[in-house]
């Protein structure tokens, strides 16, 4: 049955509109099934209620060759208030710097991480260890996760976020990953692939907190 309005005329269909979070709504395409979605999704629940019912964010996932298609598509359908972002590793990705080129030509921010994640969850125990592979940046994270929690690191983990939060500290993490980033630009390096290691999630972490903090 059709709605209708006060009055008790029907509402026409156009009439309909979705809601419109004032703080932005945020698309996060990323390639991994748990480690960035369980990360994001853990930064995401540390807001008070009252800013989550203001700053809609969704992670969605896809290949890593659909990285962009997605994206882009996902764009379209959120203009005007969305914001999109690809979140994706180094890892073995084949043309990784082609696909942040592409992605940021159509205007989609891009935060990788270079040779994985785990080398910005080690920003927040302090240091960014020069791992020349996504293998011994995990096994090297690991330990270091197990010497400061008393805890194995498990990829699956939901409470990732939680206990990077408290057992870590986020300031010092953005910091580190930020200084790398320009350390390699001062000395002329370019490409993401060529930056090990290093990560651009930071950029991605202080959007957020800073839209949070003007808008409450």
């Amino acid at each position: 049955m059709a709605k209708t309005d006060r009055t008790g005329n029907r509402k026409r269909r156009e009439s309909f509109t979705k809601r419109k979070p004032d703080m932005g709504y945020y698309s996060i395409i990323t390639d991994t099934e748990e480690t960035e979605k369980n990360y994001i999704y853990g930064f995401r629940d540390s807001f008070p209620e009252a800013v989550q019912k203001r700053l809609v964010i969704k992670v969605l996932e896809t290949k890593t060759n659909e990285l962009i298609k997605q994206s882009l598509d996902q764009a379209l359908l959120e203009i005007p208030y969305s914001r999109v972002w690809i979140v994706f590793d180094r890892d073995r990705v084949v043309g990784f710097d082609d696909i942040i080129a592409e992605a940021e030509r159509n205007g989609i921010s891009v935060a990788w991480s270079n040779p994985c994640i785990e080398i910005w969850f080690d920003a927040y125990f302090g240091k960014m260890p020069a791992y020349q592979d996504s293998v011994a940046c995990c096994k090297g994270f690991a330990n270091t996760f197990e010497t400061k929690t008393g805890q194995k690191y498990k990829k699956s983990d939901r409470q990732i976020y939680n206990k990077l939060k408290r057992y870590g500290d986020e300031d010092t993490a953005i910091r580190i990953a930020e200084e790398k980033l320009q350390g390699y630009k001062r000395d002329g390096v370019e490409k993401p692939s060529e930056m090990c290691p290093c990560t651009t999630v930071q950029k991605l972490i202080l959007e957020i907190r800073q839209k949070i903090a003007q808008c409450t």
